[in-house]
């Protein structure tokens, strides 16, 4: 029995031919709001080509282009904090020691329950009252990297805990330690199975950073604020920085894609033995 028969009851005739009324119905109700939608941008002059024409111009372009750069740049700048910070705590989390588990715990919940907005009102507001003013990029890179962190290291940490204890206890059997059994059997098979949670994580700290206009960081959301304030093209601005976030996004995912395919191979590769002296090869 599959997983979608056991939580629900296989549909009948009548109930598919109410999905499939529903699911038309749906469908022309959403083409009716395209439709309405651009029949009142049509009517507003907003689909005229004058008002796209900028938007082919070298100079536009290369504007488009830095602010994209710096987008790149500060969601590069979260993840490198985020990453490995997420881990750390995930480990703590997962440690027996309280002394560890405690501080750990305390940071996750407090960083998963607060806003990223809020954290960085505390950058530019508070801290610089205490002496403490770091850069535009800053402000806006180190809220959203420590946010990010306390959701990655719950998905690390869901991850671990969703391996087998056969897994952990199979390493122990053949002679590793605990932390090698972790890192050789545990943590491989851990990560592989929490990269689509990551890869989505990727995609929320890459929308994160459209909070830059907060700081004035010029990253997409914050040029494209600049370029409407200048050419009044709002619908088109916004449009083009919309189809940006859209490549980006995809871009991930499919490079999440090929990263799952890649750690696939290299598992099907690895040997299936491990040796009980050197913890490598098959045993002979």
């Amino acid at each position: 029995m599959s997983m979608q028969h056991a939580l629900f009851d296989t549909a009948g005739p009548k109930a598919r031919a109410r999905v499939r009324v529903f699911t038309a119905l749906s469908i022309v109700l959403l083409l009716a709001i395209v439709g309405l939608a651009y029949w009142q941008l049509y009517l507003s002059g907003a689909l005229a080509p004058s008002k796209w024409m900028p938007f082919t111009q070298p100079a536009i372009q290369a504007y488009f282009a830095g602010a994209l750069g710096r987008t790149a740049l500060a969601a590069l700048g979260a993840a490198v904090i985020a990453l490995p910070l997420g881990l750390v705590l995930a480990l703590g989390r997962l440690s027996p020691i309280a002394v560890l588990r405690w501080p750990a715990t305390a940071f996750i919940e407090f960083f998963r329950a607060i806003p990223v907005l809020l954290v960085i009102y505390a950058f530019m507001f508070a801290l610089p009252s205490y002496g403490i003013n770091p850069s535009e990029y800053l402000k806006l890179v180190i809220p959203v990297g420590l946010c990010a962190s306390a959701v990655i290291a719950e998905v690390f940490r869901a991850g671990v805990l969703s391996i087998p204890s056969g897994q952990n206890e199979a390493g122990l059997s053949i002679g590793l330690t605990g932390g090698q059994s972790f890192k050789l059997v545990v943590f491989p098979q851990a990560v592989r199975v929490v990269v689509p949670a990551l890869v989505a994580q990727a995609v929320i700290v890459v929308k994160d950073t459209a909070f830059g206009y907060i700081v004035s960081y010029p990253e997409l959301q914050q040029s494209a604020r600049v370029l409407v304030a200048n050419t009044r093209n709002l619908v088109q601005t916004y449009f083009v920085v919309t189809v940006i976030y859209i490549i980006i996004n995809l871009l991930i995912s499919r490079a999440a894609v090929w990263l799952d395919r890649k750690l696939a191979t290299r598992r099907a590769g690895k040997p299936k033995f491990v040796s009980l002296t050197t913890g490598r090869g098959p045993i002979q």
